[in-house]
């Protein structure tokens, strides 16, 4: 009885330990939403693009405006239905958003993030289109892995994931959409379910 007790009295040591370091309230149903959201907005290029898509040259994909209207549509929904059901998950499980550990996992994910996006936006400056997709996930998955220390450990897992598939989409860059599909759709739904199962499903 006295070594239950005490293996329970570490178990519950060991959990304020991690929510004092970590932000544990990620939503797995924000990953879920997100890749939805994308696989949406590859459907809508696919399908509803003023010009067929010709995927020899990636420039058809960034010259219109259609598809940075596309492509800033599945962020926003992406970007407000996580940060509503991270609210959400964070009230259930008692923990606030504004931590230094939730501070610090933005700022080790975003800084990857930002250099990716000022790497992509000069790649398009001078025509290296082809290579932006790869990009995005690759600079995705770093960022991942870079704030995994300070939220779930899974999150590092997704991350070594998407940078494999950024790098094996640099040997296939005709076909970059079909990979940012695989990775941004495909990825987050099964990570997302993966974790809402794991975690937050009562």
């Amino acid at each position: 009885m006295s070594n239950e007790k005490h293996i329970k009295d570490l178990k519950e040591i060991r959990s304020l330990m991690e929510q004092s370091t970590r932000f544990l309230s990620l939503s797995g149903l924000s990953g879920v939403m997100a890749g939805v959201y994308s696989l949406i907005g590859v459907y809508f290029v696919l399908n509803f693009s003023p010009e067929p898509l010709d995927l020899e040259f990636a420039d058809n994909l960034l010259h219109d405006s259609f598809y940075f209207i596309v492509a800033i549509a599945v962020m926003l929904f992406a970007t407000v239905t996580g940060v509503f059901l991270t609210v959400r998950s964070a009230k259930k499980n008692d923990q606030s958003l504004f931590t230094k550990s939730a501070f610090r996992m933005l700022a080790y994910i975003g800084f990857p993030l930002l250099v990716g996006g000022i790497f992509c936006m000069a790649m398009y400056m001078h025509g290296y289109t082809l290579l932006i997709a790869p990009a995005m996930l690759i600079f995705y998955g770093l960022g991942l892995i870079n704030g995994s220390k300070y939220t779930l450990n899974d999150v590092r897992t997704l991350g070594i994931v998407f940078v494999s598939l950024g790098t094996v989409s640099l040997f296939f860059l005709n076909h970059g959409i079909y990979f940012w599909a695989l990775g941004f759709g495909v990825l987050h739904i099964v990570y997302g379910l993966a974790m809402w199962l794991r975690y937050e499903k009562k």
